[in-house]
């Protein structure tokens, strides 16, 4: 087995000290160019990379961002995870990417690793509608930002969309397209976005004058396209058939439309289709998916500078200036496609 290149070997075959190697790694300002340049091209040739584990316990920092979500098969959070990684390259980070699946137990396993590892902090979309997970993990001290989630007190960061309007947006949409019997593939109820999507297409739905049996709500155990087909199937044998389906996200409604496809329903003209996340497939859809566009990428961004402006606070021990967490609530804007576009 080969043996690693440690830094003693850089400074042997480059002929000067540990500390001047290290000083070419940490502050190459500080070192004489001549020097400098024949220290990287001894690095270059042995191919020596620092131990970041010894680094870190040096500096008591990790250069490491934990970030979990829901479910990495949603373009959706591949896009918060785009915005975020991009926050922490910009700031010598890097981060490390898990998929709680929706299950609270893999995401309490996940979280376990991040205090194991002593990540920076963590940016994190809750799986555990209860809470708990949270809460032991706030006991490491490790400070964290939810995404996709309001924070219901002053004790962490957040960064969501305001999905009450953005249920709202998309109910008015199709009662003004002359809806008025309206399908809601919600998803696992006990997820907040879910709720306050449902909340909004009630809203909009008491602000025409409907009561909430004009809403049929079909509730998935997940939200992917599966349950999207498995929805549109339930929702193809009801007696008293919706003529419009607004969808918690995006892989509901791609379902759906899978399912009414396969079935001869025509989307728009029999049933019309309202999406949420408006993620790159929706445009691509065999019929254009009208959808609720989330700024993904921004709320990835915004979370991962709130997580290092508390953790840079906290590493400056200043009390002059305290991080002060705040929610930032960004706004929906209803993308209109094909799907919906059949007047009654």
């Amino acid at each position: 087995m080969a043996q690693s290149v440690g830094i003693k070997d850089v400074a042997r075959a480059a002929g000067v000290s540990v500390g001047t190697v290290s000083n070419v790694i940490n502050r190459p300002e500080s070192v004489a160019s001549e020097t400098r340049a024949r220290v990287l091209s001894v690095i270059d040739r042995l191919g020596y990379v620092r131990s970041e584990s010894a680094r870190q316990l040096r500096a008591g920092r990790s250069r490491i961002m934990g970030l979990l979500v829901l479910d990495m098969g949603n373009p959706f959070f591949v896009d918060v995870a785009r915005g975020a990684e991009r926050a922490a390259r910009n700031a010598g980070l890097g981060v490390m990417v898990c998929n709680s699946a929706q299950s609270a137990a893999e995401e309490a396993e996940y979280l376990a690793l991040f205090a194991e590892q002593r990540v920076r902090g963590v940016l994190l979309t809750p799986a555990d509608a209860t809470g708990r997970n949270i809460e032991t993990f706030r006991r490491h001290g490790i400070p964290f930002v939810l995404v996709d989630r309001v924070a219901e007190g002053t004790t962490e960061c957040s960064v969501s969309v305001d999905d009450v309007a953005g249920g709202a947006l998309a109910v008015r949409h199709l009662l003004d397209a002359g809806h008025r019997f309206i399908a809601y593939v919600s998803g696992p109820p006990g997820l907040n976005q879910v709720r306050d999507r449902r909340t909004g297409a009630l809203n909009a739905l008491a602000e025409a004058g409907l009561g909430p049996e004009a809403l049929r709500e079909l509730p998935t155990e997940r939200l992917d396209v599966a349950a999207g087909r498995d929805a549109g199937a339930r929702l193809l044998g009801l007696a008293h058939r919706p003529t419009a389906v607004f969808c918690a996200n995006d892989l509901l409604a791609l379902g759906v439309l899978q399912a009414m496809f396969a079935a001869g329903v025509s989307v728009p003209d029999d049933l019309a289709i309202v999406g949420y996340d408006d993620i790159e497939f929706a445009a691509a859809a065999a019929v254009p998916l009208t959808s609720v566009r989330q700024p993904a990428v921004t709320m990835g961004a915004l979370a991962a500078e709130l997580l290092l402006e508390e953790t840079e606070a906290e590493a400056a021990e200043s009390t002059a200036r305290p991080h002060e967490h705040r929610r930032v609530v960004l706004q929906p804007e209803l993308v209109v496609r094909n799907s919906s576009l059949s007047a009654r």
